[in-house]
């Protein structure tokens, strides 16, 4: 036996969410742990090299980075979530390493220092989202079947719930099939219950930390 599974997370961690969500749709019982990754316990730095989440214990023994966790649940859990065929499963592997650099658009987006930055990000990221809108088949990324992919984008299109409220920036606008593809996902009770009721509060917070331009426009809004 491997042992108990423990996920150690934090709040707003989006690699976090794609763990949670491929454990909750494969029915797998796991303990989740949320830490401050802004004051590290040394136990987690002893399991976390990288000193970043998810780690997933498994028993006494770490596996770091989100996309190793996935695969390592995809060989070691029932439901599959990737494609049976290789190619398929080759090219989903692939959008994830996408949404990966879709997020770091996204970091960039909310600390970007000003509007002329804040603008140069919004567009790098408006592009990767218009080539997803060519691929995406609906109604999840690759037609009937939830899969890792879309574990990765749920939590992708949950920071657009917080900057719509701050502006309307234009980022997914013209993209229809991506705009279903968000709605179901917000929909699936795998990636809803991915985050806390208070997930939209600790965002806010984070952005307003950021001191940047768009924590400008955010406060603003609250004035």
């Amino acid at each position: 036996m491997a042992g108990p599974l423990k996920l150690i997370s934090h709040k707003l961690c989006p690699y976090v969410q794609r763990a949670v969500i491929a454990l909750t749709e494969k029915g797998v019982t796991f303990e989740r742990i949320d830490i401050d990754l802004a004051n590290k316990p040394d136990w987690f730095l002893k399991v976390s090299p990288l000193g970043k989440t998810p780690v997933l214990l498994v028993g006494d023994r770490a596996i770091f980075e989100s996309a190793v966790i996935l695969e390592y649940l995809e060989e070691t859990q029932p439901k599959p979530l990737h494609p049976a065929d290789a190619l398929r499963r080759a090219e989903h592997r692939a959008f994830i390493e996408f949404g990966s650099a879709v997020l770091n658009d996204i970091a960039g987006l909310y600390s970007a220092p000003d509007e002329a930055a804040f603008k140069a990000r919004a567009a790098q990221l408006e592009a990767k989202l218009a080539r997803l809108e060519a691929r995406v088949a609906g109604p999840w990324f690759d037609g009937d079947k939830f899969s890792l992919v879309d574990a990765v984008f749920g939590p992708v299109f949950r920071y657009f719930d917080v900057f719509d409220e701050i502006g309307d920036f234009g980022i997914l606008a013209g993209k229809p099939t991506l705009a279903r593809w968000r709605e179901n996902l917000a929909t699936r009770p795998s990636v809803k219950s991915a985050v806390g009721a208070d997930y939209p509060a600790w965002l806010r917070d984070f952005i307003d930390r950021r001191r940047s331009w768009l924590s400008q426009l955010q406060a603003k809004l609250a004035a």
